[in-house]
């Protein structure tokens, strides 16, 4: 047995390189392949956690019975927005994108058992909030000027939509104009062509389903009409958006935006009938916006106008519709309207030392006015639908990523056409949000 060892370690000893350069070369493919692999994926998101008290009362009745309601206050913790974004880079000009969206701490329900209800099963809603797919599309990039996209994608309709993330707005919460008469953040299936002309200009241009009328109210005017409640969007109606932006000016980007299209019949409720032959209810927005970011000063302004045909026959039809359907059965403007300005200086911007580290600490002011009923084809617009807000706060980046926010804010309600005495809605809000790339 002795005299075979040597033989058998030998033996042993010259196969074991074998393997290790077997392994060691699978393992540096299989490396680089990752390495490969992470070098077209792109993961990131963004994410934003908030207080305000608000020193108003939230009751319903506050703008019916406004004189039962002065004085009250309450204080809200809110999320309003998680995103996890995901892309990647298939190659030969595909690609694709993706991000799952956690609104106001998402969707929680249970199942449990009922010890006084005969052992019953119940589903019983513990957080309300909302889990959406935000975005998911499919791309291919022929060249800087002409790129095709398809899928779920945020329409290219106003300042917000374009600019949603926490670090694209100073308030705590994204700006309230737009957010009131628009959808924020605006998403539809559908197919987009856009692209770059030359250093300056970008377009974008984008087929999608109409809104839905059915949807639509007083206060926020539009707002619900892209919103689905069933499994699938209603696509009886075809609408279109269009975006140009310019950067030739340094340090400011100029944008216009418009949507046209028809929403009366875009519902599963059937509308074919002589009574409704000739209404489209045709929703047409125009919107306009600028940045200018240089020299430490961020200053943003929008504007927005959009005009809804049909609105009384809308209104008539919606008011018929029975309690328990989506319908708001509430009055429908002819027209609504937003404008909003915000400014803000870097007061670190100042300290060599702190611009060094890439601090920043905002100074800012903003201004909104807002109505969700600025005309109306028959009746008076509700005097609450229309108000200014004013806003002043600090926004404070310790890291280029995270955003420390504190605002003090007062929306001053329109007085002049119920003769109602609406009782002013001051708040303090202080909140803390994240945005980035992580590959």
């Amino acid at each position: 047995m002795k005299r075979f060892l040597p033989v058998c370690v030998v033996v042993a000893l010259a196969a074991m390189p074998c393997d290790a350069h077997e392994m060691s070369d699978s393992f540096t493919q299989k490396t680089t392949t990752a390495k490969k692999i992470l070098g077209r994926l792109s993961l990131g998101g963004y994410g934003e956690a908030v207080y305000s008290h608000n020193f108003y009362s939230d009751n319903y009745l506050r703008y019916s019975h406004p004189e039962n309601y002065q004085g009250q206050s309450h204080g809200r913790f809110d999320v309003p927005h998680v995103a996890i974004s995901i892309g990647f880079d298939f190659g030969k000009g595909w690609s694709m994108g993706s991000e799952i969206e956690f609104e106001h701490g998402g969707y929680e329900a249970a199942t449990e058992i009922e010890t006084e209800e005969a052992g019953e099963y119940e589903t019983e809603v513990e957080r309300g909030g909302e889990v959406a797919l935000e975005q998911f599309w499919i791309q291919k990039s022929f060249m800087p000027q002409l790129n095709v996209r398809a899928g779920l994608m945020v329409v290219p309709v106003g300042q917000t939509n374009a600019y949603h993330l926490p670090n694209e707005f100073f308030g705590v919460y994204r700006p309230e104009g737009e957010n009131t008469i628009l959808p924020c953040t605006w998403r539809e299936v559908g197919l987009t062509i856009w692209g770059r002309l030359g250093r300056h200009w970008r377009y974008e241009a984008m087929v999608m389903p109409g809104l839905d009328s059915e949807r639509f109210g007083n206060q926020g005017w539009i707002h619900d009409g892209s919103a689905s409640p069933y499994e699938f969007k209603i696509g009886n109606t075809v609408a279109g958006a269009l975006r140009i932006d310019n950067t030739s000016v340094p340090g400011l980007k100029l944008s216009v935006s418009g949507y046209v299209g028809n929403s009366f019949s875009n519902t599963l409720y059937p509308t074919a009938n002589a009574k409704n032959d000739g209404i489209h209810g045709t929703v047409a927005i125009v919107a306009a916006g600028f940045i200018y970011n240089d020299h430490n000063v961020i200053v943003r302004g929008s504007f927005d106008y959009g005009h809804l045909s049909d609105s009384k026959h809308i209104t008539d039809f919606n008011r018929t519709m029975s309690k328990d359907s989506p319908s708001k059965r509430q009055d429908v403007a002819e027209a609504a309207i937003a404008a909003g300005l915000e400014a803000g200086y870097n007061l670190f911007g100042l300290s060599p030392r702190l611009t060094a580290e890439r601090q920043k600490l905002y100074v800012f002011g903003r201004f909104d006015y807002y109505d969700s009923m600025h005309t109306m084809e028959v009746g008076t617009p509700a005097g609450w639908c229309g108000r200014k807000r004013i806003a002043a706060g600090l926004n404070y980046y310790p890291i280029p990523q995270v955003i420390i926010k504190g605002e003090y804010a007062i929306g001053l309600l329109d007085k002049s056409t119920s003769g109602l005495k609406y009782n002013n809605e001051p708040s303090i809000s202080v909140g803390v949000a994240y945005t980035g790339w992580f590959l």
